[in-house]
C-alpha cells in the first residue's frame, strides 16, 4: 500500500472566535447574491483543504468528518487527482460525449463495468450528479420492463429533483411545499432494526415489503425497486441480514429491476468498493455520484447490458455528462483508491470509531444516550436518544444531536447529522484521514456526547 503524503498539518486550530471577519465579511456578501433556500451548516468558508483538515479564510483548521457528504473520499487535493485535472484542463474542458466522443468517457465506463458486483456483460452512463443517475436508471427500468410503477422505502433519500423528491420519504426540508410529485411512486417498509416493534429478522422484514408489493401494487406492474444498501439521510440504517438478498431474489423471479443507490455508499466508503457486496447482491442497476470523482461531479450508471442497450439512441444522455475533465478526475480517484487500498483504510476507521462508541456507551452507564452505534467501513453513525431509553423506548434525542454537532464545530471538528428523526450524527471522514486526527476528532465528539448527558 502506498504511503498517504499530506500536503496541508493534519492538525487542528482554532486560533479565536468564528466565524473569524473573513467568513462573517463573506457571509455578508452571500445574502444579497446567494437563494436564502441554500443552507450551510458550518459558518465559515474554505480557503484550503487536504487530507482530513479544512482551512478557513481566518486560519482555522478543522476536523473534516463529513468529507463534503462523502465525496472527498481521497481527499480534498489528492496529488494524482488535481494532476489529471490540470493536464486535462490544458487540452480541453469540454466537446459533449453526444457530439464529439473522447477517450476518457470510455475508460472509466470500462473501470465502472469492471469494479461493478457481478460478472455479466455491463453498460454504463455517466451523468453529472447522483440525483440524475437516480432518475436515468428508472427510465432504463420503465421502457425495459415496460412497466410503470416503482418501489422505494421508507427513510430513502434519493435527491431533490421532482422524481427523486418523490422517492425521498422526508418532507422536511426536502419534499414541502414543492409537490406534486412524479406519479406511480410506491413506498413499503424498511428494515430498520434498532426500532422495530419486535425482533425481526432480514428475510421476515422483505417478505413483510413483498407482501405490500404484491398486495397494493401488483409485481406485475412494478418496473424497478430501488433502495440504498445502507440508507444515507434516513441515518445509516443497515437492513438486517438476508434483506437485501431476499428482495433482490423477488425481483429477479418477478422481472422487477433491482437498482441499488449506491451515490453515497460507493467507491471504498463502506470497506468495500459498493456496500451491496457486503452480502452478496448483483444489481441489475447501480446508480452512483459522490465519491466516484475525487471532488468533481460526475454520477453513472452501470447495469445489465440488456437494459442499457433496450434504450434507443439519443435516449440517454446530457450535455455535460461525462465532462472529460470530471472523467480524468475519476479515473485519478479510482488509482489512488487502490493504491492507497481504501477498503482496508475504511474498514480500520469503523474498528477505530465502533471501538471509541462502545467504551464511551459503557462509561455513561445508566445515562447512555447511545441507542446504537452502525454502519460499515467510514459510514458510520451514532443514533442518539433520550437518557436511559436505549433498551426501552428508544425515544429520539434530536435536541442533544444538534448540541453535540454545535459544540464539535466549536472545537474544531466538522460532524454531519441526519436521520428521520434527526437524531443521527453520522460520520464521513475522508479514508486519508490519519489514526491520529481521527482519534482526535473522536475525543471532541466523546466530550461533546459527554457534556450533553451531563
Amino acid at each position: 500500500m502506498a504511503e498517504i503524503q499530506y500536503r496541508l498539518e493534519q492538525k487542528r486550530a482554532i486560533l479565536g472566535a468564528f466565524p473569524g471577519p473573513k467568513s462573517a465579511a463573506l457571509n455578508e456578501r452571500r445574502k444579497s447574491v446567494v437563494a436564502g433556500g441554500v443552507a450551510s451548516s458550518v459558518p465559515v468558508y474554505v480557503q484550503d483543504a487536504d487530507g482530513g483538515i479544512i482551512k478557513d479564510v481566518d486560519g482555522n483548521s478543522f476536523i473534516d468528518l463529513g468529507s463534503g457528504i462523502a465525496v472527498t473520499s481521497v481527499g480534498a487535493s489528492d496529488a494524482a487527482v488535481v494532476a489529471a485535472v490540470q493536464e486535462q484542463a490544458a487540452h480541453f474542458t469540454h466537446t459533449c460525449f453526444m457530439v464529439t466522443p473522447y477517450e476518457g468517457y470510455i475508460a472509466v465506463a470500462e473501470e465502472l463495468n469492471q469494479l461493478t458486483p457481478g460478472d455479466h456483460e455491463k453498460r454504463t452512463v455517466l451523468f453529472n450528479s447522483g440525483a440524475e443517475a437516480v432518475e436515468n436508471a428508472i427510465k432504463v427500468a420503465r421502457l425495459a420492463t415496460d412497466r410503470d410503477a416503482i418501489v422505494a422505502f421508507d427513510h430513502a433519500y434519493h435527491g431533490r429533483t421532482n422524481l427523486t423528491m418523490a422517492l425521498t420519504a422526508k418532507a422536511m426540508p426536502y419534499k414541502t411545499n414543492f409537490g406534486p410529485f412524479a406519479p406511480e411512486i410506491y413506498r413499503v417498509p424498511m428494515s430498520y432494526p434498532f426500532r422495530e416493534a419486535t425482533e425481526i429478522k432480514g428475510e421476515e422484514a422483505a417478505q413483510r415489503a413483498i407482501t405490500m408489493i404484491e398486495k397494493q401494487i401488483g409485481s406485475e406492474s412494478v418496473a424497478a425497486i430501488v433502495i440504498e444498501p445502507i440508507q444515507g439521510e434516513g441515518g445509516f440504517i443497515v437492513p438486517a441480514e438476508g434483506f437485501l438478498p431476499t428482495l433482490a431474489a423477488w425481483a429477479k423471479d418477478n422481472g422487477v429491476v433491482f437498482i441499488a443507490d449506491e451515490v453515497q455508499s460507493g467507491f471504498c466508503r463502506t470497506g468495500a468498493w459498493f456496500a451491496s457486496e457486503h452480502e452478496g447482491v448483483v444489481p441489475d442497476i447501480i446508480t452512483m455520484a459522490k465519491g466516484i470523482g475525487g471532488g468533481m461531479p460526475l454520477s453513472a450508471i452501470t447495469g445489465r447490458a440488456d437494459l442499457l442497450d433496450a434504450v434507443h439512441p439519443g435516449g440517454l444522455g446530457g450535455t455535460y455528462g461525462g465532462n472529460p475533465v470530471a472523467c480524468a478526475a475519476a479515473l485519478a480517484a479510482i488509482t489512488s483508491m487502490r493504491e492507497f487500498d481504501l477498503n482496508a483504510r475504511a474498514q480500520n476507521i469503523e474498528k477505530i470509531v465502533g471501538d471509541r462508541m462502545a467504551a464511551l456507551a459503557e462509561e455513561l452507564g445508566e445515562n447512555n444516550i447511545i441507542g446504537e452505534f452502525r454502519g460499515r467501513g467510514a459510514m458510520v453513525a451514532i443514533e442518539l436518544v433520550k437518557p436511559g431509553t436505549a433498551a426501552t423506548t428508544k425515544e429520539a434525542n434530536a435536541e442533544d444531536t444538534k448540541a453535540i454537532a454545535a459544540a464539535c464545530l466549536g472545537a474544531g471538528v466538522i460532524i454531519l447529522t441526519c436521520g428521520t428523526y434527526g437524531n443521527v450524527v453520522r460520520l464521513l471522514p475522508p479514508l486519508v484521514i490519519s489514526d491520529e486526527l481521527l482519534n482526535d476528532g473522536l475525543d471532541v465528539l466523546c466530550d461533546a456526547i459527554r457534556a450533553a448527558v451531563k
